[in-house]
């Protein structure tokens, strides 16, 4: 139990150091053309237990319904237990970064054109799922490090009308939206 305790502390420190490097590199750059047409979302269901809202961007968004793809965060989660949305944990942490969940790793085997950060605490799990995921857009909330994200959106986490109005705007202001 001890040696487990310890192990996960490594890999906490190793994943904290990844991440720190990773924010100070260049981001890479996704060369997908003007406009939304896909939509990745990672979630703190701790936090915002109600990730089905995020299929309401296929008909604001006029996408197709595969267009949206939606990853949840639990701090502790039973694998036995059937969620609605695909579930990465802080169990999954590997060495120097690595996320070991297959959900998590087929999430980020996808590239988007928008990557919604719908999280407001800074958490190691959620952060390094951001700044492996490939888009050309992040948009985040102004509570987490400003380097993960292009569009910071200032509202509150559980007031999801407002934050959908808010960056339907503001993807309107960047010609992103028809």
């Amino acid at each position: 139990m001890f040696l487990k305790g310890l192990k996960d502390k490594f890999k906490h420190k190793s994943g904290l150091k990844y991440l720190k490097a990773a924010l100070q590199s260049p981001t890479k750059v996704v060369s997908r053309d003007r406009g939304i047409k896909s939509i990745g979302v990672i979630v703190d269901l701790d936090r915002f237990d109600q990730a089905e809202r995020f299929s309401e961007f296929v008909t604001d968004f006029n996408l197709q319904p595969n267009a949206i793809k939606v990853i949840g965060y639990k701090e502790f989660y039973d694998k036995n237990s059937p969620y609605a949305t695909p579930v990465f944990s802080d169990k999954d942490l590997g060495w120097k970064g690595a996320i070991e969940n297959s959900y998590a790793l087929e999430f980020l085997g996808r590239e988007y054109d928008l990557l919604v950060n719908y999280y407001d605490k800074e958490n190691l799990m959620l952060q390094l799922m951001t700044i492996k995921s490939r888009a050309r857009i992040n948009v985040g909330f102004s509570q987490v490090d400003k380097n993960l994200n292009d569009l910071i959106l200032q509202v509150p986490l559980e007031d999801f009308k407002v934050f959908k109005e808010e960056l339907h705007k503001y993807l309107k202001v960047l010609n992103e939206l028809d």
